[in-house]
């Protein structure tokens, strides 16, 4: 009987986050248009070396324009969403998507380049957006469970949108799969314009405001988050590299698959078992549990099934530390920057897969294998501990508030 009443008491949090209206369309629009966006790097790639003839190196080329331009975008589209609103950006977005991916068929490579990076600059701004809504609609209480589904929902769109886009291109041709995953694209973004999700809770005002200096709200703790989110990801990039150069290494590439999918798992399993606890754990805390677990991974290597069980504890860790650092930037920046907060949250999160994979890589063509989950995994670590001091002189420094702060550190272990 107790075991039933403790998974009852677990689904409490969902449970209340869910009846909240809004959010259960708000996660259901973001899982299903996420899926055109996670599988845009693989297409391109496939376009690039099999209809263009190009190597992986110039498909790397159009991948990283694409990436800075998205990095430099994204918070320069969420603070044009504080401040003219949420269906001009959508709009505008849509647009710009539309006619890249429908054009790119017909580029040649060395117009395709800068193409990418003003598609990234212009990307449809789902992930910040979809948190900042969470924000609008969930109060700060019960934030938590709902970050928890988004960083759940993430990792479902990651799982099938790259497959799909491989069994397309394969079964078909890049070029269709180019154009499919733009009707995706525009898809997602005309569900966002009609879904149009709040961007400001129902307390706080809308329209124009007063403009808030950065100097503000863009404090050393939303810094540290900011740096904490980019150790996260460039841990999973360094990740996703090692693991295939391990199972090379051991003759069991093949497995590649069934590994990854079980470090997913893994992480959908942690994600869910963060939301439904009853006590709140410190982003830096969990990014530095991350980091420390990838570090011994790569001594799994032997054997495949060997090296998914090295993963669960860092998979399980994957969903909370994204989860973790979303909650936190969200209630340390005021409500009229929000937009450009979680914009710059977005970038941090894709400046560190686009910095950790290749880190990984060039470690592993260096040494050994197992060392590129090491020295991702102690750069991870090492931001963490650098970071700490900041919010250690805060607590130190701030004077007492009914008003709960986001923890970043941890707090005393209660039952």
């Amino acid at each position: 009987m107790a075991p039933e009443v403790r998974t009852v008491m677990n689904m409490k949090p969902y449970r209340e986050a869910l009846a909240l209206p809004g959010l259960r369309s708000l996660l259901l629009v973001s899982v299903l248009a996420r899926i055109p966006l996670t599988a845009a790097g693989v297409v391109l790639t496939f376009h690039v070396v099999l209809d263009l003839g190009r190597g992986y190196g110039a498909a790397g080329l159009v991948g990283a324009a694409s990436t800075v331009g998205a990095a430099l975008g994204s918070p320069l589209l969420g603070r044009l969403v504080d401040r003219r609103g949420l269906r001009p950006v959508l709009a505008l977005t849509t647009v710009a998507e539309g006619v890249f991916w429908f054009s790119a068929p017909t580029l040649s490579y060395p117009v395709l380049l800068p193409a990418a990076f003003l598609a990234g600059l212009l990307a449809l701004p789902v992930f910040s957006v979809v948190r900042q809504s969470v924000a609008a609609l969930v109060p700060a209480e019960r934030r938590r469970p709902a970050y928890a589904l988004d960083s759940m929902s993430v990792e479902l769109s990651f799982m099938v949108g790259p497959a799909l886009a491989v069994a397309l291109a394969t079964a078909v041709s890049p070029r269709t799969t180019l154009w499919a995953v733009g009707a995706g694209m525009v898809a997602a973004g005309v569900g966002f314009w009609l879904l149009d999700p709040p961007i400001r809770s129902a307390g706080e005002p809308v329209g124009p405001q007063r403009r808030v200096p950065r100097r503000e709200w863009l404090t050393p703790r939303l810094l540290a988050v900011l740096a904490v989110s980019l150790a996260a990801t460039l841990v999973l990039g360094g990740t996703d590299v090692a693991v295939v150069a391990v199972l090379r290494a051991s003759g069991e590439v093949g497995w590649t698959g069934v590994v990854l999918a079980m470090w997913a798992v893994a992480s959908l399993v942690g994600g869910f078992a963060y939301g439904a606890v009853s006590r709140s754990f410190s982003p830096l805390v969990l990014v530095a549990a991350l980091s420390l677990c990838t570090i011994p991974v790569g001594l799994g290597g032997a054997h495949w099934w060997l090296l998914c069980l090295t993963l669960v504890p860092a998979g399980a860790l994957c969903a909370p530390s994204i989860a973790a650092t979303s909650d936190a930037v969200s209630r340390l920046a005021p409500a009229g920057v929000r937009g450009e907060a979680m914009g710059l949250h977005g970038s941090a999160v894709t400046v560190g897969i686009a910095v950790g994979a290749p880190l990984a890589g060039a470690v592993i063509d260096a040494s050994l294998p197992l060392w590129g989950f090491v020295v991702t995994g102690a750069i991870g670590a090492l931001v963490t501990l650098a970071v700490l001091p900041v919010e250690l002189r805060h607590r130190r420094s701030a004077p007492p508030t009914d008003a709960p702060a986001p923890d970043l550190t941890p707090a005393p272990a209660s039952l």
